[in-house]
């Protein structure tokens, strides 16, 4: 029988294809320059879970007579190209790209209503959560695993009595709560992985456009650890440390400039989702503005990337509503 897609579980799906085969090529070029084995192990799992996941919607899609969209080949990816960035990176970019898949994966639960599809993004949940774990027992035993920083426990359980708690914008407030340094850390951690891979997909970039668009998105990624790095700084936390000494000196892209640009936009776009976490588990006014300031400078960039794909032919359409008006005509 024809499987009949809603609407959200086509958009679900083909974001998860999309970005699925990004990752497939991305894992694939890793895998050509990795030493450590237990890395490798890591980059494996995450290679043949990105493939399993592509098999899985072309099933779906085939299914329900749904054009299989093109994504991203072999012809996005040099497998000859030297090595751009050291072992200990990939697994930065795994607990990075982990998170963005889960984001993905754990709002598309409660929408589907397609019990195999359903299943499908529950499967995605458990994979990506076994992949987080492994990482991050590497990455502990590697002396690597930023933490994020220790608080004292309250004494006694309190309840707020002033609407000084909400802080200000300008003057000086209340010190940082869990819930707002687990989000400011978060966003720091996730900037800082981002910033080290587009300094890589800079560097190699050969469209110039491309390469000035990925330059900017660095600086952005600089901007914003500096800024809630000061947050931290002010109540005298640690922050996470950078990561730009783990990208090589390699000018040779391993990458075609349109996956390397729907890559960070498609970080970019978690970025957003990121600060919108934040936001709604703030308290403070200041660290609440702080965080849309940085997602408004997030979106102006990201309107800016998608024109580039939009004039290289690169931006893939994803499933859209009938236009009525267009069939009145």
């Amino acid at each position: 029988m024809k499987l009949e897609l809603t609407a959200t579980e086509m958009g679900k799906l083909w974001a998860t294809y999309m970005g699925n085969a990004m990752g497939k090529c991305v894992l694939s070029y890793y895998l050509k320059h990795v030493d450590n084995p237990d890395i490798k192990v890591a980059l494996e799992y995450a290679w043949n879970v990105c493939n399993k996941y592509i098999l899985k919607i072309e099933h779906f899609f085939d299914q329900a007579d749904f054009p299989r969209p093109v994504g991203f080949t072999d012809s996005d990816v040099n497998l000859r190209a030297p090595r751009l960035f050291l072992d200990e990176f990939y697994l930065h970019y795994l607990m990075y790209s982990s998170k963005a898949g889960l984001s993905l994966y754990t709002v598309a639960i409660p929408l589907v209503t397609n019990k195999d599809i359903r299943d499908f993004y529950i499967k995605c949940v458990n994979d990506t959560m076994k992949m987080l774990s492994v990482v991050a027992v590497i990455l502990e035993s590697k002396n690597e695993l930023m933490n994020s920083p220790v608080i004292q426990p309250p004494e006694k359980v309190d309840f707020v009595h002033s609407q000084k708690f909400l802080g200000s914008f300008f003057e000086k407030t209340r010190p940082l709560h869990g819930l707002e340094i687990a989000h400011i850390f978060g966003n720091i951690n996730n900037d800082i992985t981002s910033k080290a891979l587009i300094i890589g997909f800079a560097q190699v970039a050969d469209d110039k456009k491309v390469r000035k668009f990925l330059e900017r998105g660095k600086d952005i990624n600089h901007n914003h650890i500096e800024l809630l790095t000061e947050k931290l700084s002010k109540e005298g936390l640690p922050a996470p440390t950078l990561k730009d000494h783990l990208v090589t000196t390699s000018t040779i892209s391993p990458f075609s400039d349109k996956l390397m640009l729907f890559h960070k936009i498609d970080m970019f776009n978690v970025k957003i989702r990121e600060y919108a976490n934040g936001i709604s588990l703030n308290g403070r006014k200041d660290i609440g503005a702080l965080f849309m300031k940085c997602q408004t400078e997030v979106m102006l960039y990201l309107e800016d990337g998608a024109n580039i794909m939009i004039d290289n032919g690169w931006l893939e359409q994803p499933p859209e509503a009938v236009d009525r008006n267009f069939l009145k005509k």
